[in-house]
């Protein structure tokens, strides 16, 4: 079985080395060209693949330009078109209440701060820290996604369950300057090896650090289940 390094720290600063050099060219998947499409390809992205999103995203950024654009649509047309999204109901009320908002309160720019950005509807911390990241240059957290989520608990990095305390526990133990990277290095892997359902352990470059792993039947931290079961 995987057994994990002395410290959160130590397990960090392995997983980080080894992920670097598997994934040198890790970096976000969704397509844009400015801070609006950003934020509208995040909203999509909940619950729903990267690939898909940018198909979408692809007619979408056509049709529509800036915020005013948004914000005028009939709702009910914009869901149809991004009706191949899950929840796209919800997400074009979304869409079209967070690009009043900007229009109305941010004169049409989207803000550059996480308490305005969650304070903008359909807009959480995860999302808030992308448009961060990758709109503003700015860093002051760690996205949190489901892949991260999974990956820090089978690795024994982080005990708690909850996004934002997960968050908590990475910016305590992952050196700041990898904490845009460390996202996306995860999500890679995540894709890759370490999947939700039958994960590639035996062929895993984390394998021997990781005390979820299945080679010897190991339990999944992830779920607190034996791998037997």
């Amino acid at each position: 079985m995987g057994t994990a390094l002395d410290t959160p720290e130590e397990q960090v600063e392995e997983v980080l080395d080894r992920l670097y050099e598997e994934y040198p060219d890790s970096t976000i998947s969704l397509e844009f060209s400015n801070r609006l499409e950003l934020l509208i390809a995040v909203i999509l992205s909940a619950q729903c693949t990267d690939e898909r999103v940018n198909k979408v995203t692809d007619e979408l950024f056509e049709k529509y330009d800036g915020p005013e654009d948004y914000a005028a649509v009939d709702q009910d047309e914009l869901a149809e078109d991004i009706n191949s999204i899950t929840y796209f109901n919800n997400k074009a009320g979304y869409i079209t209440s967070a690009c009043e908002t900007i229009v109305d309160e941010h004169d049409g720019e989207v803000p550059d701060t996480m308490s305005e950005l969650t304070d903008l509807p359909g807009v959480g911390r995860k999302t808030a820290n992308v448009v961060l990241q990758h709109g503003h240059d700015v860093v002051e957290g760690i996205v949190v996604d489901t892949h991260v989520q999974r990956l820090s608990q089978r690795l024994g990095i982080v005990e708690e369950e909850r996004p934002e305390k997960i968050e908590d526990e990475l910016r305590e133990i992952v050196p700041e300057e990898d904490w845009q990277q460390l996202t996306h290095l995860m999500i890679d892997h995540g894709r890759a090896t370490c999947t939700a359902r039958n994960p590639d352990c035996e062929d895993c470059v984390l394998e021997d650090i990781c005390p979820s792993s299945k080679v010897d039947n190991g339990v999944d931290l992830a779920d607190g289940e034996n791998w037997e079961n």
